[in-house]
């Protein structure tokens, strides 16, 4: 069963990229999946680059650094182990975003990179919703894609009310 935002949202795809059922890649818990199915340096062992939409409503006073940290210990659970690289906030006011990097470790050597953001969005009803953009990658494929990544983001927004 596919996870609903608890907002309308809008976004463009970078040129590659896929829409993939949720469930039938394996991410019930997530609203939108998209991969890219090829890359410049190839999949690793079968690994699809790819990036995911979930988001919840969270209390306003809740920092964004508190959601990221509870999602590095959901990584933790079921991954070898796990690293913060880096964790930068951006944006101002009352709802600031957050991204951080993380290193992935898994079974039998091998790993992934995945770069989260956290983009608040404040509705009508004062309420919040978190969104967690995710672009998972192997190391090797994170030059490659970051851009695209970076592009998709920036792409994220509200959607407008239809009349």
């Amino acid at each position: 069963m596919v996870t609903e935002l608890p907002v309308r949202i809008e976004f463009a795809l970078p040129d590659g990229w896929q829409a993939a059922p949720p469930d039938e890649v394996g991410a019930p818990e997530v609203a939108f999946v998209a991969v890219r199915p090829v890359t410049p340096r190839g999949g690793a062992d079968g690994f699809v680059t790819n990036l995911t939409i979930a988001g919840e409503i969270r209390d306003p006073a809740v920092r964004m650094a508190t959601i990221a940290d509870e999602s590095v210990h959901r990584v933790g659970n079921v991954a070898e182990s796990v690293r913060v690289r880096d964790r930068a906030d951006f944006g101002r006011g009352d709802a600031p975003g957050l991204t951080q990097l993380l290193d992935i470790g898994l079974h039998e050597g091998k790993s992934l990179v995945q770069c989260q953001v956290y983009l608040p969005i404040d509705d009508v009803h004062d309420q919040r919703t978190v969104l967690e953009l995710v672009l998972t990658c192997t190391p090797d494929q994170f030059d490659d894609v970051v851009s695209d990544f970076r592009r998709f983001v920036e792409t994220v927004r509200p959607a407008q009310a239809r009349s």
